[in-house]
């Protein structure tokens, strides 16, 4: 009888890079992840901020050296654009919950929805919804919610820089927000409705930025899929790991101070912002880590990069 046998699994490489994913409708950002993670072979590799299943978008993934900066990416600014359902809301505040409440959308005018808009610009509390991966004595509030519990929740401060109305349409308006970390579009929208009298939903979410890739388009699954065995056309979408940190100020080092500051020492230089963190690279542009400047100008290594592998 014959045996079927197993192709071998690809052997996994180190890679250093950022994948700005766009994120498809219907697949959770962990199998997202995974299946960038297969196609390029990577030994390491971390997103940077889950997207809900129902919400596409850029989804920034980390590989290799470049997970050390996930937790940058993740404190950054977001900008999405978000389809809002008035008239109904939901158990969760997006379109997977059953309709638990309507209002008459009919009542709700184009100057009344801009004014109420106005007054969520700027820094501002937010409650978390329930339905959220946010945990409470080490359950998330989501098992909590599906159980039929509620719990109180303590209110976390976040800030809508801004917030653009895109269209609107009686029973449903669009709108572009960017925001800081930790924002929830869903209680935003949810909130939105309640200042002006009535109930709603999120029934769109696509996250259209993530600080500091503004301007740049995210690949599909799809079309990396098209090249899973071209290993060079797949590492063309890839960006340096120093991408995440080019809105930051830097230092170059040469190569003495380099070897220093890998070895974790700190060193005095001219010329540093003070009090910041600071994008540290040799003079080949190569980035070394992440270093913190105090007041006298000393840059003490924060975070370090290993050398890229060298061919053999």
């Amino acid at each position: 009888m014959a045996v079927s046998v197993r192709p071998p699994r690809p052997p996994r490489r180190r890679l250093d890079g950022i994948l700005l994913l766009d994120k498809p409708l219907g697949l959770s950002s962990n199998d997202a992840l995974q299946r960038a993670k297969r196609l390029y072979r990577a030994e390491k590799a971390g997103h940077t901020g889950a997207l809900d299943p129902l919400a596409t978008g850029m989804l920034p993934i980390c590989f290799g050296e470049a997970t050390k900066l996930s937790g940058v990416l993740l404190d950054s600014d977001k900008e999405y654009r978000a389809v809002v359902k008035v008239g109904e809301r939901s158990s969760t505040g997006d379109a997977e919950g059953e309709i638990v409440e309507r209002s008459d959308a009919t009542q709700l005018t184009l100057p009344v929805l801009q004014d109420a808009l106005a007054g969520f610009l700027g820094p501002q509390l937010q409650v978390p919804p329930m339905y959220s991966a946010l945990k409470r004595d080490g359950r998330p509030l989501y098992e909590l919610a599906r159980a039929g519990e509620t719990v109180e929740r303590e209110a976390r401060p976040v800030t809508i820089a801004e917030l653009e109305l895109l269209d609107f349409a009686g029973d449903r308006f669009e709108i572009r927000v960017r925001c800081s970390k930790g924002t929830y579009i869903r209680t935003l929208a949810e909130d939105i409705c309640r200042a002006v009298g009535q109930c709603g939903h999120l029934i769109g979410l696509r996250r259209t930025a993530v600080t500091p890739f503004w301007g740049r388009a995210g690949v599909t699954l799809d079309r990396l899929e098209a090249s899973a065995d071209d290993l060079p056309a797949l590492d063309l979408w890839l960006l340096g790991p120093e991408e995440a940190l080019r809105h930051w100020p830097s230092a170059t080092l040469d190569d003495v101070r380099a070897q220093a500051f890998l070895q974790g020492r700190a060193q005095r230089l001219a010329g540093v912002p003070r009090e910041s963190r600071i994008a540290v690279s040799n003079e080949r542009g190569v980035l070394l880590g992440i270093a913190q400047s105090d007041a006298e100008g000393w840059l003490r290594p924060q975070r370090c990069f290993a050398p890229p592998r060298q061919a053999s």
